[in-house]
């Protein structure tokens, strides 16, 4: 279902547009969430819609050679890399689509709509999609999948996005606070194709929840357990995988959308060794990466086989401190740490300038959401002071855990323990194996962790802030935050938005868990022979959107 007809909430909208609290692509981004399709969208903001996706001119067949990781993939549901995704999309498909441009589109789904308290989302399942089994994918499939998501057990990031208004938290039988649906009702099937979420609070996000990586859409009979074989309404099936090693996906005949170009995808692990990835791009060995690291930009890029694909994004690399370590336990430390940090130099020796200086919010410019506050910048005088009040005059001693197959967050941490030395902070570098660094990433005392584009800062923040969420590896819970939060998921007026949005990055100024000197750029390099690359702002690889020119 979609929203032709005039509502509340377009006139809303295109009040916001006519006063200029809102852009005209922001317009077309919001009037998509709340059920209007993309086209319809667009001409309503005086925007041309896109052309159409699909050139029936690029040749068939072929098997595509792809650089990334290759990951354990048995559990979508608690994935924590976009790369176990980039596996498992090609097979299991999403409710929603969030493109490029921060547009989200139907998918699974034929469309949404939602009432005037912005708390009813009526969902229509898409008709004619099956699973590769034959089977129609209907309105049960999505209820599984939404309990699996949203069970506490499971585990999955997906509940720092919706806790907000499809849980509550309980006390569980050891005694320790967890969460569950907020009614039985919550989620519920209304017929064969229509599911309605009943929400606790507002909410206008929705259908960019759904696709957050960890939710696509897994065969209930297979109980979450993804391996080669499985079942997925998507255009490719999962050959074989080894992990650390290669994957292989080959062409699904009877998919119910367009057909895919390849025949196969074979997606290989290149390793830590950002090296490895240019030899084989320089051998031919390798059509592309998925995504490239700084360090590897002037190589590739003087390669004249490969195209440069790039684009703004709200990736970045934080230095988090656990909230219940000492001296971390201390604000004055956490903020002493932040302002003792000069952004500008760091983004060019970890970056080579391909970003923008970070500001310690976890709330981007690439977000529409962010709202401009004033900066922390760089005050060494301010944080020695803030230090000898903590009680550390000589400053302290600590150790900073770094994985080693993010080159530029190598070098990024290195950059910054430079600069802590200056103020009397002496921080020893534990540079590990990705491997075993991701095994542990939300226990160690003082990491260096990776978060990919999202949407809305409000999605990071649920995501990685939000008390008692799985994906909060810093321990941090401010009741303030988590209610002005709630509060800026439920405001669908832009400028109130990003003024609740500015007091939540203030009090990552003042209280939060991290510092986070820069925003990355996205890039990455394929050879010119594959038509259709592109890349998203969120690292996401659409194997059913390329082909091999021929010859």
């Amino acid at each position: 279902m979609t929203i032709e007809s005039r509502t509340p909430h377009l006139d809303r909208l295109q009040h916001q547009v006519a006063d200029g609290r809102m852009s005209r692509r922001e317009f077309a981004r919001y009037a998509t969430l709340l059920g209007l399709a993309a086209p319809a969208a667009l001409r309503m903001a005086g925007l041309a819609p896109a052309a159409p996706a699909r050139a029936e001119s690029m040749p068939m067949g072929g098997t595509l050679r792809v650089g990334t990781r290759i990951m354990d993939l048995k559990d979508p549901a608690t994935y924590s890399w976009a790369y176990q995704s980039n596996v498992s999309r090609q097979v299991v498909e999403y409710l929603t689509l969030t493109d490029a441009h921060n547009i989200t589109h139907p998918y699974l789904l034929e469309g949404w709509s939602v009432s005037p308290d912005l708390k009813t989302w009526t969902l229509n399942v898409r008709k004619g999609v099956k699973w590769r089994n034959g089977r129609d994918f209907t309105a049960d499939d999505v209820v599984w999948n939404l309990h699996q998501l949203t069970n506490a057990a499971v585990g999955s990031s997906f509940v720092g996005l919706v806790k907000g208004y499809l849980l509550k938290e309980v006390k569980g039988p050891d005694g320790k606070t967890t969460t569950e649906l907020w009614d039985a009702s919550a989620i519920e099937k209304v017929d064969d194709h229509t599911v309605r979420l009943n929400c606790r609070e507002a909410q206008v996000s929705v259908p960019e929840h759904l696709f957050h990586y960890p939710a696509a859409m897994l065969y209930p009979e297979e109980k979450g357990v993804f391996q080669p074989g499985s079942q997925g309404t998507g255009p490719f099936e999962l050959i074989s995988t080894d992990t650390g090693k290669l994957a292989v996906l080959r062409k699904v005949k009877s998919y119910w959308g367009d057909p895919a170009y390849l025949d196969s995808i074979e997606q290989v692990d290149i390793g830590d060794d950002p090296a490895a990835a240019i030899a084989a791009l320089a051998s031919r060995q390798l059509h592309g990466l998925i995504f490239a690291d700084p360090v590897q930009y002037d190589a590739l890029n003087a390669m004249p086989h490969l195209k440069m694909y790039q684009i703004a994004s709200a990736e970045t690399i934080v230095l988090r401190f656990r909230e219940s370590e000492k001296p971390f336990n201390d604000p004055r430390v956490r903020r002493a740490m932040k302002l003792s940090l000069d952004a500008k130099p760091i983004l060019e020796v970890a970056l080579r300038g391909i970003g923008q200086p970070g500001d310690n919010t976890h709330c981007s410019p690439a977000q529409p959401d962010t709202m401009p506050i004033a900066p922390m910048g760089f005050h060494p005088d301010e944080a020695k002071k803030l230090l000898a009040e903590a009680g550390y005059p000589n400053g302290f001693d600590t150790t900073l855990y770094v994985p080693n197959d993010l080159p530029w967050g190598v070098a990024q941490a290195q950059a910054a323990v430079e600069q802590w030395q200056k103020v009397g902070i002496r921080v020893k570098l534990n540079v590990m194996p990705g491997a075993e660094y991701w095994d542990v990433w939300t226990k160690v005392p003082f990491g260096s962790t990776i978060w990919y584009h999202r949407p809305l800062a409000m999605m990071i923040i649920g995501l990685g802030y939000r008390t008692g969420v799985p994906w909060n590896e810093s321990g941090y819970s401010n009741p303030k935050l988590d209610a002005l939060l709630t509060q800026a998921e439920g405001t669908l007026e832009m400028d109130k938005r990003r003024e609740i949005m500015g007091q939540i990055e203030q009090i990552m100024h003042e209280d939060g868990p991290i510092a986070q000197p820069l925003w990355r750029n996205n890039f990455t390099f394929y050879d010119k022979a594959v038509l259709g690359a592109e890349i998203h702002p969120s690292n996401y690889f659409f194997g059913n959107r390329l082909a091999l020119q021929k010859g």
